[in-house]
């Protein structure tokens, strides 16, 4: 491999422009981050205090290895819903260390609304188990939620559904799971403890029923006590429904750190794995780099360099299909091969990324897609040389390549482009963006030219010429739901990725995404690699 040489000049204007752009857009990240994990009513921490509770992230701090990484997932989940009521979705979740073991952490907040799962909480813990179950992680289950926000039930309750049945698919698997009852699990809430190979639940706060006791005294008349009827000691002692009971919240975490160290760790001898390298260049230059205009075109390998190990990098047909980099480099010492965007789609860029996929695949080497793509070229001379054709081929490899795909827009990331470069439906293991993202079926501009055309002629089909201020109008109306809705604050607030990051935290994230993939074993693609 060989070390990427920078052309950056950190001097000029525009880098200037670009980072002071770029900053601010990480004051905003940094900004909603501290309301999403910390903001809370001081009445709220006074309610946790009385009920002897501890908040979820020093509950979180007791469950870590000390001085080890966690890769908080969605963060900012819901932020932008519910009139700002659930943040967070109230669940945190995240893969860190457990007594020297990479585990998925599910971890209910209850310092808001009881920590009752509204729609966006149920899709936020779905998405930690699908990666739990994709890379093989066991589960640490951090229980105390009130059950779903009834008032949002139709919106929730197939979702809740899908919780339960992940967690039998991960069984089913071998994957284990701990579950620490440290709240009320109720209704059908309740199976999620029991659903785990080993339950941990504290006395006088942890609860397991299917039915409460107000709805017990409704339904059968029966008037009993939460202690009675599904407390710590009689499930322990008498339903077996549980397996130890603890007086606090401290020791049944300490207690579930125990059961963590039983389980077996991953055996990752078979991946390409070396010393990790700090980057030659510094990774804070990506604030500079990145254009603050997303129409303004970089060069990704300027990317690569503040990211990979030594910033060496082995490219794969340097002079070919040159709108899109391919190759292989190192991030935490283990091997990855990366494709990214120089411009849009060719033929020649799609089959190039073909090819390059496969040899990944035979390999056994991850993949890293780095999104900065307004989509496939369009016009008569690209169809006529099989556009469409090409592109499907690069769908259709990508879609079935059984490495590990990561995937983190790093810019624009629109249209065909998205699927094509291991978007969200093409379920990569990881989906990271970065402030300055965007991602729509189309660019802001497009949309509002096709859409305003659309309007314009169904008016003219009505019989009417639309005034100059309508189509203003019309333009404006498009211009500013395409804003909205392609914005990376958006998009995460609606799990469409697992957590929007800050470009100088792009090494460390990808390091632990790529550390967590290989916890399960790669299998390998039978069929040789085709030249496209």
């Amino acid at each position: 491999m060989r070390r990427i040489v920078s052309q950056v000049d950190t001097s000029s204007d525009v880098y200037r422009t670009n980072r002071e752009h770029n900053l601010g857009l990480a004051k905003q990240l940094q900004d909603a981050l501290y309301v999403a994990r910390e903001q809370r009513p001081q009445r709220a921490l006074d309610r946790l205090a009385e009920q002897n509770k501890l908040t979820v992230r020093v509950r979180l701090r007791l469950l870590l290895d000390p001085g080890t990484p966690f890769l908080e997932l969605s963060p900012l989940a819901a932020s932008q819903a519910y009139g700002g009521d659930a943040p967070q979705g109230l669940i945190v979740t995240g893969i860190g260390i457990v007594n020297g073991r990479e585990v998925m952490v599910v971890a209910g907040d209850s310092s808001l609304k009881g920590g009752s799962w509204y729609p966006l909480s149920t899709k936020k813990i779905i998405r930690a188990l699908d990666i739990a179950r994709e890379n093989r992680l066991p589960v640490v289950h951090l229980i105390d939620s009130g059950g779903a926000y009834l008032p949002l039930q139709d919106e929730l309750y197939a979702l809740g559904g899908y919780t339960f049945h992940n967690q039998c698919l991960l069984s089913g698997l071998g994957i284990p799971q701990v579950a620490v009852v440290l709240g009320h699990c109720t209704a059908g809430g309740a199976y999620m403890p029991t659903l785990c190979d080993q339950t941990i639940m504290v006395r006088g706060s942890g609860y397991v029923f299917l039915g409460g006791p107000p709805l017990v005294k409704a339904a059968t008349g029966e008037e009993v006590s939460a202690e009675e009827l599904g407390g710590a000691d009689m499930h322990t002692s008498v339903s077996g429904v549980a397996d130890y009971a603890v007086d606090t919240e401290e020791e049944a975490i300490a207690l579930a750190r125990e059961v963590v160290g039983t389980w077996a760790k991953p055996d990752k001898a078979r991946a390409d794995i070396r010393t990790p390298e700090d980057p030659f260049y510094d990774p804070e230059e990506l604030y500079g780099i990145i254009p603050d205009d997303i129409k303004k075109q970089f060069d990704m390998r300027e990317v690569i360099a503040r990211v990979v190990d030594g910033s060496m990098f082995l490219e794969f047909k340097p002079d070919y299909g040159d709108t899109l980099v391919t190759g292989w480099a190192h991030i935490w010492g283990i091997k990855v091969g990366i494709l990214g965007n120089n411009g849009v789609l060719f033929s020649e860029a799609a089959n190039k990324a073909t090819q390059f996929m496969q040899l990944c695949d035979r390999d056994g080497v991850p993949l890293l897609f780095l999104h900065n793509v307004t989509g496939f070229m369009v016009g008569r001379e690209y169809e006529r040389r099989g556009i469409t054709k090409d592109g499907a081929k690069m769908l259709m490899v990508q879609a079935n390549v059984t490495v590990p795909k990561i995937s983190l827009l790093v810019n624009a990331s629109q249209g065909a482009g998205n699927y094509a470069m291991a978007g969200r439906a093409w379920s990569p293991r990881f989906l990271f963006s970065w402030p300055n993202s965007r991602s729509a079926t189309m660019g802001a501009d497009q949309a509002v030219k096709t859409l305003t055309q659309v309007r314009v002629a169904s008016l003219k089909r009505q019989g009417r010429e639309p005034a100059p201020d309508e189509l203003a109008a019309i333009q404006s109306e498009v211009g500013e739901y395409f804003d909205r809705t392609s914005s990376p604050f958006h998009l995460t607030s609606e799990i469409r990725d697992d957590g929007l990051i800050d470009p100088t935290d792009t090494r460390n994230t990808l390091g632990m995404a790529l550390s967590a993939s290989l916890c399960a074993p790669i299998v390998r693609t039978p069929g040789g690699v085709l030249r496209i």
